[in-house]
Formats: structure tokens, C-alpha cells, sequence
């Protein structure tokens, strides 16, 4: 193996549990052909590996990794981008980066000017990407927490000196158009002043929009030559420069001559230039409003906290609380961070967060979340999540990705963009020689300006705006409902659902349920005892109802002197050496406790939509406890809405088929699956989408998250657990059923904008690149038609924000 291209790297490997994993993994690497050597440190969980650079790749070696069933640790750094003009540019650092060794994803999104990268920080750091930015000849900043604040203003200081650049531009330019104007027959009655009609005079006015205001495009061009690339920029220098050129050349070959009535084309490549700084004016003011879903969320953050520390009351900004302060908060005002009450109580206006209008009561002990607003009391509070950890903060990151992500419908563009500039130029120079040689023979000036407007018309821009300003204005505006879109991907992906499944409990139903019924042939209040004392041990919300329902009878419980949950079958525990089961048939089966007297109360319970539990005492059957849970008051609504949509609604739930059906037949769900494990969750998913069912999974526990990620689209309740929404691709916030059909709508109404905008930016090419070569479209008129097509664009794409839901 030749030594200078051995790399030696080292990474962290998640999910290994014991000596046999680390000598599986050191096994599959050095199976790769070009790894040298592989050790594997199961203490360290780390990763030594010598590998040929030019046989394999670092990214060959993470799939490996994870085809044996383990993970690399990695990072993401999102960046700040600047100099990008074109849908050219955002490809070519996206592959500019991709080449890194070390670097797993890159995606550029030109729209919001940003670069979200997944690499291995063990082979690069921050630096070293952003050295490779700046190398393909554009800037590169790592995005601060208050990077939103820092692209505003820099998006700002961009429009501001656009418009200084278009108002010169446009002041230079007007006499070259008032003197272009008179040339037609029809308009030759038109005043234009001797001197404007100076052919030097008119160089003098076009040479500094040429090369001052038109610098940028020099500058780009230049830069995407250098990197063996072409993008819009390109085309402007090619159709601007010859125009420019070739009127200066005639002007400078007239000298001594004295001729002053000569075809010049100053006006062509002037008007050309304004026109294009007019159009990237407006399309930066159009860009700045598509990203206020983040500005609205950001701007409902507090700016300052009162903290008590060492005895002293400071008011604070909020980037400087820590984990840990006190904070007071008045009425009135805004929660700072997210927290726990330790004094006082009062009602909490959540809406901006959960959507629930009802304000919520909170005393001592119960969490509250940053943002919201203390309506009525005075409290004291302690910061438990601070910064990027608060809930907030959490949902502008998701909004964040999802923006800056690509939905697959985006490849086609960025495929046809890579390769468009050089087929233009190819076209362009054929229109010239066509024209030239056939069509007016010998007519320079005539092919030059048909060249020239072939290359102006085929700008991509237009191509490369459709589906990321739609991505970001959908995914806003379904934000500001409290659906959040974890990428552009699930975003297209889920107006295909057709089947919806609902878990039940937290989802259809309100989650909390409340004890009903007790019956024992034992002393109750001693039944009871056995019983909270064993359930409350577990964390099922079915538990805490019993639990909770027993202290209000003042029960005192004991503790158990051992516990272990059963997932979906129950809990057994030992209290006082007696042991205690509590849960379903199943369990008492396989404990070999008799209950066939027990089964006709128990059915009776259940056909009133009731969960009904066996108890049993060292094995002998003691009695049974019964729960309810009332569906939510939208759950009925949200179903009918679902199956107007023509969508299938099943749900699943390790409940018994009789509650399950009761609760169904209520919330108007017509199929249900019960009594399933929460490992069999994922395999009914699975079933369905055999049978070719675009499945949704919606559900907010621990055991649906295999579920969620299995099915096509997997939505959490955000009222659920964070394990729930770490696996799904999209969550509701509100906790209401309403918001599936919502996301589906919303989805919809994106995939149709984005395909209006790719219909409109193909049609604008392939209908105007043949006028111009016909000759029936002017330089100037292109170039306006090439600025509005932009413009349209992003516009039809802000239609996004003003959808209903």
C-alpha cells in the first residue's frame, strides 16, 4: 500500500454493548478493500482505522458501520453563506463539500443563503469547511445563536447597497434608453439631445455600469470559471460584454473618421445590468419575507429576566441565565426560559406554544416553558433548560432544518441547472452563427444581438428558486399552526398518505384517564393499598390514574421491596413479602391465576369503553380495577375531516378490543387493531404498507416510537414524549388530531406551488430560448423577462403564507 495515501482516522461508534460488537465491527472494516487496519476500543467506544484514501472512502467506512448495525457520532454546523447569485452557485459548494473526506451531507440553500453540514469531527473541523467554502470563491461565517439577528442585518446591508447600485445604475442607463426609444420609426418624433447621440458620450454613461455595477457579475463568473463550473453569471458577462465590447470597438475604430451615426449597443448591455440589479432587489426583499415564520417565532422569546442571585435582584438579558437561577416573574410577563415553579401560583397563557386558547393553572412543581405568558400571579422559578435547550428554541431549530433542507422534487432542478449554463453558451454561439451565415448573412450586429438575447432569457434562476422558497414558506406557515416539518422531504412526502393510524391513549383520547371502578371480595381499603403501593412504580398514565385515584381516598401506600414492568401486559411487584400482578388476561394466564369468574365483570366494564385490570395476591386472584379515558373533544371532528380526504383512519392501541372498539365507535374510527405489543406496533405499519398503503403513524409514547419511524410519515403529539418526536418526522404541537389533516392540506397546497413554480421556470426557458434565437425578443426585453421570471417565482411562493388551516 502506497504510504501517502494512508489516512489514519478516529471516530466515535454508538449502540456497541460488549466485546463481541467491537470485534464484529473491526471484522466487516477490514473486509473493505483498501483498510489497512482496524481496531476497535470498546471502553472508549472509539475507532482507530488505517485506510488507502484512494481505494476508500471515509463515508464508505460510516456505511459500513452502519450496514453492521452500529453508528458513527457526528455534528452539524450550519453556515452562513455569502456571494451565491444562482442556483449554480448552491450546487457547486454543495459538491465542493460533498468531496471532503469526512463530510456526510451538505445541503445550500440559496433562498435563505445557508449551508447545513453533517460531518465527523474527528477528520474536520468548522474551519477546515469553511476554508473550502472560501476556496470555491464565496464567504462562509459559522451561525452564532443570534445568527438570525446577524443575516437580517446582513440581508438589510445587501438590499441597501443593491439599491444604492440599481439608483446609479438606473440614473446612467435612462439617457441610453431615451436614445434607444427614438431609433423606431414610430417613435422617431422623440427629442433626444446632440450630445446623447456622442458615441462617446454614451461609452462615457455605459463603461461604469459595465464594470462598477456589473463588477459583481465579473466576479462570479470569474469564480465559477476558475472552479471548471458556469452559472448565471456567466451568461450576463457573456450577452453584457458583447454588446459592450462591440459597440466600444466601433466607436474606437471610428476615430479620425468622424462618423457619429453608427449601430452601438451601450444601451443593450447598460439596460441589461439595471435590469438584473432591479430583479435581484426585488427577489431579496421577496426572500426576506419568506423566512418571518422564524422572525414571528424568535420574536416571541423574552428579552430580559429578573434573576435572584446572591441575594441580589438583576434584570438580566437572556442570552446570560444559566441552568440553575432563580428567576421571579411578574404577571404579565413573559416566561423567560423553561422551568420549574418553586414558589407561587398562577394561570399560563400557552397558546403560542401548545395552542391550547384555555389558559393553565400552575402551583408549585409544575414545569413551565419559555415564552409563554404568566397571566395573573406572582412566581418564583427555577431555570431547568436554558438557550438552545428550551422548547422554543427546539422548535425554530426544527423549522430551521426544515427550510434548509431539499425536498427529492428539488434534484430535478438542481440536475438540470448543473448542466444548463453550457448548453445556453452552445445555443447562444449557434444562434450567431446561424444568423450570421444564413439568416442575414454578413449581418454582424444582428447576430450578435440575437446571441446576446438567447444568453440573457436562459438565466436558471428561476429554476433554482422554485422549491426551496416554497419549502420555506409552507414549512413557516405550518409553524405558525404548530406543525412542525423536521425537512423538505416529509414535506412533499406526505400528501401521498392515504391510511392514518392512531394510537389511543394521548392521542385520540386525552391521556389522563381516572379510576372508576374497584371490586374485590377483600377488604378495599387494603386491596387498594397492594395496589398503589405496586402501580405506583410505573410510569404508564393508566398507572397514575389508579395511583392518583387511590390517594384521593387518603390510602397510604407501602414500599415495594422490588418492581418490573411488563410492557403490554402489566407490572409485578413484592409488598410486604406478598407478591402483587396487575394487568391483563395474559398476565394472569401465564401466571396461572384463575380468573373465569372475574371474566363477565370484567367484559361488562370493557363494553362501557373501559380498561379493566386483574389483580392478583401470591397468585390467587384479589380483584379488578377499572379506568376510563375520555376521547379529546376535536378527536371526532379531526376523523370526519380525515375521511373526507378519502384516508383511511385505523386505531392501534395494546388496549383490549372491547375498549378499543368502544372508544372507536365514539371517535367515529371505523377499523381498529388492539392488543398489540409495543414491538408489534411497527409490524402492523409494515403490513399495511405491503399491501401498498402510504402509511402515517400518529401516536406520543415511548412504544410508538419504532412505529413512528417505520411508517411513511411518522407524527408525534408534541404533548408526548421527547423519544416520540426524536423518531417522527413531523410534530403536532397542539396535541390536536386536527393538525394531521392540516399537515396533509399543507403539503398539498406546497407540492402544487412547487410544481407551478418548476412548470413556470421550464416553460419560461423553453419558450423564450427559441424567440430569442428567432430574433423576436430585444437584449433589454430578456433581460426584464429574466427578472420577472425570479420575481414571479418567489411571489407565487409567499402565496404559501397567507393559506388558512
Amino acid at each position: 500500500m502506497n504510504k501517502v495515501n494512508v489516512s489514519e482516522n478516529q471516530f466515535q461508534i454508538t449502540g456497541m454493548t460488549c466485546a463481541a460488537c467491537s470485534n464484529r465491527i473491526e471484522k466487516g472494516l477490514k473486509k473493505l478493500d483498501g483498510v489497512q487496519d482496524a481496531n476497535v476500543n470498546l471502553a472508549l467506544e472509539k475507532a482507530t482505522v488505517h485506510y488507502d484514501k484512494e481505494k476508500v472512502s471515509f463515508e464508505d467506512i460510516q456505511k459500513k458501520v452502519q450496514d453492521l448495525g452500529y453508528d458513527v457520532v457526528t455534528e452539524k454546523v450550519e453556515l452562513v453563506i455569502t456571494g451565491m447569485t444562482c442556483a449554480a452557485c448552491s450546487t457547486r459548494i454543495e459538491k465542493g463539500l460533498k468531496k471532503m473526506s469526512g463530510v456526510l451531507q451538505s445541503n445550500v440553500n440559496l433562498t435563505l443563503e445557508k449551508a447545513m453540514i453533517e460531518y465527523n469531527p474527528s477528520v474536520l473541523s468548522t474551519m477546515d469547511l469553511i476554508d473550502r467554502v472560501e476556496g470555491l470563491g464565496y464567504g462562509a461565517v459559522v451561525k452564532k445563536d443570534d445568527s438570525e439577528k446577524e443575516t437580517i442585518d446582513y440581508r438589510e446591508r445587501e438590499i441597501k447597497k443593491q439599491e444604492r447600485k440599481f439608483i446609479l445604475s438606473l440614473i446612467l442607463s435612462l439617457p441610453l434608453l431615451w436614445t434607444m426609444v427614438s431609433h423606431f420609426s414610430f417613435t422617431s418624433f422623440i427629442y433626444v439631445p446632440k450630445m446623447l447621440q456622442n458615441p462617446w458620450v454614451q461609452m462615457a454613461l455605459a463603461t461604469p455600469v459595465q464594470f462598477y455595477i456589473g463588477k459583481q457579475f465579473y466576479v462570479g463568473a470569474y469564480k465559477a470559471l476558475r472552479n471548471q463550473s458556469a452559472n448565471m453569471d456567466v451568461l450576463v458577462v457573456l450577452g453584457t460584454s458583447a454588446a459592450y465590447f462591440y459597440s466600444a470597438f466601433l466607436v474606437i475604430r471610428s476615430i479620425n473618421t468622424g462618423a457619429h451615426a453608427m449601430d452601438l449597443y451601450f444601451e443593450t448591455s447598460a439596460v441589461l445590468i439595471t435590469l438584473i440589479i432591479l430583479g435581484k432587489l426585488f427577489e431579496s426583499k421577496a426572500k426576506g419575507r419568506s423566512s418571518q415564520a422564524i422572525k414571528k417565532l424568535i420574536g416571541l422569546q423574552a428579552k430580559t429576566a429578573t434573576v435572584v442571585r446572591q441575594e441580589a435582584i438583576l434584570n438580566i438579558p437572556l442570552e446570560e441565565v444559566v441552568k440553575g437561577d432563580i428567576l421571579l416573574v411578574k404577571p404579565g410577563e413573559k416566561v423567560p426560559v423553561d422551568g420549574t415553579i418553586i414558589e407561587g401560583e398562577s394561570a399560563f397563557d400557552e397558546s403560542m406554544i401548545t395552542g391550547e386558547s384555555v389558559p393553565v393553572d400552575k402551583t408549585a412543581g409544575d414545569s413551565v416553558i419559555g415564552a409563554t405568558i404568566n397571566k395573573n400571579g406572582f412566581i418564583k422559578m427555577q431555570a431547568t433548560k436554558v438557550g438552545k435547550e428550551t422548547a422554543l428554541a427546539q422548535i425554530i431549530k426544527v423549522v430551521e432544518e426544515a427550510q434548509g433542507s431539499k425536498a427529492p422534487i428539488q434534484r430535478l432542478a438542481d440536475h438540470i441547472s448543473g448542466i444548463f449554463v453550457p448548453i445556453v453558451v452552445g445555443i447562444a454561439i449557434l444562434t450567431f452563427i446561424i444568423w450570421f451565415t444564413r439568416v442575414a448573412p454578413g449581418n454582424f450586429a444582428e447576430a450578435l444581438e440575437n446571441m446576446i438575447a438567447v444568453l440573457v432569457i436562459a438565466c436558471p434562476c428561476a429554476l433554482g428558486l422554485a422549491t426551496p422558497t416554497s419549502i420555506m414558506a409552507g414549512s413557516g406557515r405550518a409553524a405558525e399552526y404548530g406543525i412542525l416539518f423536521k425537512g423538505g422531504e416529509h414535506l412533499e412526502s406526505t400528501h401521498k398518505i392515504d391510511t392514518v393510524i392512531l394510537d389511543k391513549t394521548g392521542t385520540v383520547t386525552n391521556g389522563t384517564p381516572v379510576l372508576t371502578n374497584v371490586s374485590t371480595h377483600l377488604n378495599e381499603i387494603e386491596f387498594l393499598s397492594f395496589i398503589g403501593s405496586a402501580e405506583q412504580q410505573s410510569e404508564h398514565p393508566l398507572a397514575q390514574a389508579i395511583v392518583d385515584g387511590i390517594k384521593k381516598k387518603k390510602i397510604l401506600f407501602k414500599q415495594p421491596s422490588s418492581f418490573e414492568a411488563i410492557p403490554g401486559f402489566g407490572i409485578k411487584a413484592i409488598i410486604d413479602g406478598k407478591e402483587i400482578l396487575v394487568g391483563t388476561r395474559r398476565l394472569m394466564q401465564e401466571n396461572n391465576v384463575e380468573i373465569q369468574d372475574a371474566l363477565a365483570k370484567m367484559e361488562k366494564y370493557e363494553s362501557e369503553g373501559k380498561t379493566a385490570m386483574l389483580a392478583a395476591f401470591d397468585g390467587n386472584f384479589a380483584g379488578i380495577v377499572a379506568v376510563a379515558d375520555t376521547i379529546k373533544d376535536t378527536s371526532k371532528e379531526a376523523i370526519e375531516r380525515l375521511k373526507e380526504m378519502k384516508i383511511e383512519v385505523i386505531m392501534m392501541t395494546g388496549d383490549n378490543a372491547r375498549t378499543a372498539k368502544a372508544i372507536a365507535k365514539e371517535a367515529g374510527i371505523d377499523h381498529v387493531i388492539a392488543e398489540v405489543l409495543p414491538e408489534g406496533k411497527a409490524e402492523e405499519v409494515k403490513k399495511l404498507q405491503g399491501t401498498g398503503k402510504k402509511v402515517a403513524m400518529v401516536g406520543d409514547g415511548i412504544n410508538d416510537a419504532p412505529a413512528l419511524a417505520m411508517a411513511d410519515i411518522g407524527m408525534a403529539i408534541g404533548t408526548g414524549t421527547d423519544v416520540a418526536m426524536e423518531a417522527a418526522d413531523i410534530t403536532l404541537i397542539r396535541g390536536d388530531l386536527n393538525s394531521i389533516a392540516d399537515s396533509i392540506y399543507m403539503s398539498h397546497k406546497t407540492i402544487r406551488n412547487i410544481k407551478q413554480n418548476l412548470f413556470w421556470a421550464f416553460a419560461y426557458n423553453t419558450l423564450g430560448i427559441p424567440i430569442a434565437a428567432m430574433g423576436f425578443l430585444a437584449p433589454w426585453l430578456a433581460g426584464a423577462a429574466m427578472a420577472f421570471s425570479s420575481v414571479s417565482v418567489v411571489l407565487n411562493a409567499l402565496r404559501l403564507q397567507r393559506v388558512k388551516l
